[in-house]
């Protein structure tokens, strides 16, 4: 009886069968074989791990010594393949040229397993162990001798190992130069660590970049002010530059406040907040002799005028009226009826309220302040006679004196 216990499921025919076929069986074995040297693609059907098993006596790209793997659709993960039989010891070529860029992981059992990164080729070899088969890594390597040379010209980006890139314990050491792009001129000497670092868009770990030639450091952030400016910073249009910050300004650039404005500048004059041109309060300024300026809304003391001024109207009083201190400074017109009463103990020293009789008579000015004097007379008057169409001024020089000037008697 026919036997499919080989490694390459070959038809092991026995003792006296097949009496006149055997050469057919024969025939078949012997493709297989031829088989088990050859190229063969399988593809995956699906995202998901799958097992690919040899069959008995039957041509199948599995038996192929190199075995292609593709996939139907586009793999999203790590997936596994698993040769069977796990009975069969043998030795096969892996490629991964599935969809998806993810890695394929080669299995026979339960034992070890190879990982084949996408686009990458690996021999490995089963042990058919049974249930608990396990797949090694095959791929020779290299132990003493000398590589002579290695042709990378079929686009390969670089030599590779089933773990990373190619590394060394000690120097690689050319013959010339590795070049590094058409017509390039090689790699001679390096320094730093790290990744090598091509001309665009390129990110330098805590470089030391020297002295350099030229720059634009329009995006550059970090910079410390305090430190990091130097050398000599060009101001314009023939200008010699500043050779460094003076005291106080890179404190004032990194907070910029009155008080640190203050401190950066040497020839200021006064103190508080930064003035700016429109609607400032300047708080006891000292203002010289200036040039030109307009002082119609200042006052002397926060209620009177500054200056010569008009004189306001308090308005026409027709009959008795008592002077109030709102009337300082101004004008109290009395028409046909009007008296005018001088209060005791109401203004201040300074005060000054004129009047104006707008009458074809005289009128009365009723003296009730403690003293009360006719300009150029020291007579204290309890009562005085303002002409018509006179004008007479009261001058307080206390709360309780005062001087009336003008057409008054």
């Amino acid at each position: 009886m026919a036997t499919y216990i080989n490694n390459l499921r070959l038809k092991e025919i026995a003792t006296g069968d097949e009496s006149g076929t055997w050469g057919t069986s024969t025939n078949t074995n012997l493709e297989l074989i031829t088989d088990g040297f050859s190229y063969g693609t399988k593809e995956m059907a699906a995202d998901a791990n799958e097992t690919f098993t040899m069959p008995d006596a039957t041509a199948d790209a599995t038996r192929s010594l190199y075995l292609k793997f593709t996939s139907a659709v586009d793999l999203t993960a790590t997936r596994e393949v698993t040769l069977g039989p796990n009975t069969v010891s043998k030795t096969w070529i892996i490629e991964n040229a599935t969809s998806g860029s993810q890695t394929i992981t080669i299995k026979q059992g339960s034992g070890a397993t190879v990982d084949v990164a996408n686009g990458s080729k690996v021999m490995v070899v089963t042990d058919g162990a049974g249930a608990g088969a396990a797949v090694l890594n095959a791929n020779p390597t290299e132990v003493g001798g000398t590589v002579t040379s290695v042709d990378v010209s079929g686009g390969t980006t670089g030599l590779t190992t089933s773990g990373g890139p190619v590394t060394s314990s000690g120097t690689i050491t050319l013959a010339g130069t590795l070049a590094v792009a058409n017509g390039g001129t090689g790699v001679t000497t390096s320094t730093g660590t790290g990744n090598t670092v091509l001309s665009t868009s390129p990110t330098l770990v805590t470089p030391a970049l020297g002295t350099p030639a030229s720059g634009v450091l329009t995006n550059t952030t970090g910079l410390p002010l305090t430190t990091g400016v130097t050398g000599t910073l060009p101001v314009g249009n023939g200008g010699t530059g500043i050779t460094s910050l003076g005291s106080g300004v890179a404190d004032f650039l990194g907070t910029p406040s009155s008080a640190n404005l203050a401190t950066a500048v040497t020839d200021e004059t006064g103190s508080g907040a930064l003035v700016f041109a429109n609607s400032p309060t300047l708080v006891t300024p000292a203002l010289g002799t200036p040039a030109s300026g307009n002082l119609s809304n200042c006052t002397a003391d926060g209620t009177n005028d500054v200056g010569t001024n008009n004189v306001s109207a308090v308005g026409t009083k027709t009959s008795s009226y008592i002077l109030q201190t709102a009337d300082v400074g101004k004008y109290v017109q009395v028409g046909a009826g009007g008296s005018i009463t001088i209060p005791d103990a109401t203004f201040s020293e300074g005060d000054a309220v004129s009047i104006f009789n707008n009458t074809t008579g005289s009128i009365t000015i009723t003296c009730s302040i403690t003293t009360a004097y006719i300009a150029g007379i020291n007579t204290d008057k309890s009562s005085m006679t303002l002409l018509t169409r006179g004008v007479a001024t009261i001058l307080f020089i206390s709360g309780t004196l005062c001087v009336v000037s003008g057409s008054v008697s």
